[in-house]
């Protein structure tokens, strides 16, 4: 059976309290201007019987729905459509309903230790913005169940078992969603390939569409699901920031060859290019070596005076 909305009587509200009042007055009349005549007095006995009854009844009939609410009515057991009217309303007493709120609701899923695709464990965290969907009503009431601990006392809400049932499904997909993707690239990874840490809304959206896969059995739809957390287990840590820390070294090294080979080509062809001093190919080899040292240095380079000729 699938979700549909009430289509049975139902009364405005007010107006059915002006009629609870009229049966309320008409008990009064019954017992204090009939009961007065012997000859009334079982037509008062019956009205007073009828009107109080019938006023008792109508008193459990009243509902009153805001906004982004909704109440699945129950004839008997029997589902007979959820209510989406806002307002003051008054409908059969004899039907039960269920409050269900569908609001949007925030779910922040601690940080939990998982593998990445590359087996390196990491800690990841995820925040779930979630809501019934309109017509997930009849799903999010009678499709799934609280767990026995739960269910066993009777002390929880709907709100609290679709709430339980969120955060565990939440924890599976981010388990499988953070097992496919790489913590960050390195050298066994494409460097084109998308990692946890450069998905960015690529895997925000696998999120959310493992999640509504997941959920839509209960009749929830997410509207985001993000990571908010993302680190490397404490145990690899230390390592991986070594690791980091090598590879900034030697991204800084390339550039910093590759900006001075650059300096000496440009030089040499300035000295060439206005005539400046003619160099053989054994002196180009020394002065190239000589302004790699002074610019690839990691310390300023100390100064030779050379107070000899050119060749001694």
């Amino acid at each position: 059976m699938k979700n549909y909305t009430y289509s049975g009587w139902k009364l405005n509200g007010f107006i059915a309290l002006i009629l609870n009042l009229a049966l309320v007055g008409a008990a009064i009349y019954a017992i204090t201007v009939l009961a007065s005549n012997e000859v009334l007095i079982g037509w008062a006995l019956a009205l007073l019987i009828v009107s109080i009854l019938c006023a008792v009844l109508m008193m459990c009939g009243y509902i009153m729905l805001e906004p982004n609410e909704s109440r699945v009515l129950l004839f008997f057991g029997n589902y007979r459509g959820t209510f989406y009217d806002t307002g003051f309303w008054w409908i059969n007493p004899f039907m039960s309903a269920k409050k269900l709120s569908m609001r949007a609701r925030n779910l922040n899923v601690d940080p939990i230790k998982v593998n990445d695709k590359a087996g390196n464990p990491i800690l990841i965290g995820l925040v779930v913005v979630w809501k019934i969907k309109n017509d997930g009503a009849y799903n999010a009431v009678f499709e799934i169940d609280a767990p026995l601990e739960i269910g066993a006392t009777g002390s929880n809400t709907r709100m609290n078992v679709l709430e339980n049932f969120v955060a565990v499904q939440s924890d599976s997909a981010l388990r499988q969603v953070a097992g496919m993707y790489a913590y960050d690239e390195n050298s066994n990874n494409a460097s084109d390939e998308v990692t946890l840490r450069s998905g960015g809304d690529e895997i925000n959206d696998r999120l959310t569409d493992e999640l509504n896969e997941r959920l839509s059995i209960a009749g929830i739809e997410v509207i985001e699901a993000r990571l908010n957390y993302l680190a490397y287990a404490p145990e690899i840590a230390a390592a991986m920031l070594r690791r980091q820390q090598a590879d900034a070294i030697i991204s800084a090294r390339e550039k910093i060859v590759e900006g001075a080979v650059s300096m000496v080509k440009i030089a040499l062809e300035r000295l060439s290019t206005e005539e400046v001093v003619e160099l053989d190919e054994e002196r180009k080899a020394a002065m190239v070596s000589n302004l790699l040292v002074v610019l690839c240095a990691d310390e300023a380079a100390q100064p030779v005076v050379n107070t000899g000729t050119l060749h001694n």
